[in-house]
């Protein structure tokens, strides 16, 4: 008797889940509960995945982003998320291992799925960011990585790659884990960037 509207989590699904992230059993049924409030079916279209997202930014415009974060969120393709999906992705952009954190930046920046990321490609998710930085923080952004071209231009350089050269996962993850600069110019974190002016402020 597995109906999976009845609103409980089937047995399978929260085993697998337990094991793949750190999430409680009880978490677990609270966020499947909300989860099925927001999302009867049991799934998120991309109209409603933006929807939540819009309301994490009030003053931007994540609906680009928010496309490539669904994207990489969807495994298996089927233009929606499932809970599991959901629940993994949640699990690998928060608490995850900062490998599982790059590997999911690696398929969220590359954009056509062929397994390695163009300069082109890096500028089409930065470009994504920048309309969710507001105006009073983009006036605080170092002279070189003002516009999205020179932030890309900035990544790029720090891998040392030509304009025509691709990345593969293994090139991006190395990369990142030995330089905090790129780490920091491919993601995006309005918070922070709100903590340094404050700090900054006398």
């Amino acid at each position: 008797m597995g109906n999976s509207k009845s609103g409980a989590l089937s047995k399978e699904i929260l085993e697998e889940l337990q094991l793949n992230t750190k999430f409680t059993e009880e978490e677990l049924c609270t966020w499947y509960q909300s989860f099925l409030k927001e999302c009867p079916s049991g799934r998120i279209t991309r109209q409603e995945f933006e929807s939540i997202y819009s309301k994490f930014f009030p003053d931007a415009d994540p609906k680009a982003y928010a496309q490539h974060v669904f994207r990489s969120f969807d495994a298996n393709s089927d233009g929606t998320l499932d809970f599991k999906e959901y629940v993994i992705a949640l699990h690998m952009t928060t608490a995850g291992k900062t490998n599982q954190k790059l590997e999911w930046a690696f398929s969220l920046y590359d954009v056509d799925g062929n397994g390695s990321i163009s300069k082109n490609e890096v500028l089409e998710i930065i470009m994504a960011i920048f309309k969710m930085i507001n105006p009073e923080d983009m006036k605080h952004l170092p002279e070189d990585e003002n516009t999205p071209e020179k932030r890309a231009e900035k990544i790029w350089g720090f891998f040392g790659k030509k304009d025509d050269d691709k990345l593969t996962e293994e090139e991006f993850i190395e990369g990142t884990l030995a330089n905090k600069e790129i780490l920091r110019l491919i993601q995006f974190e309005p918070q922070k960037v709100k903590e340094r002016l404050k700090e900054k402020k006398p």
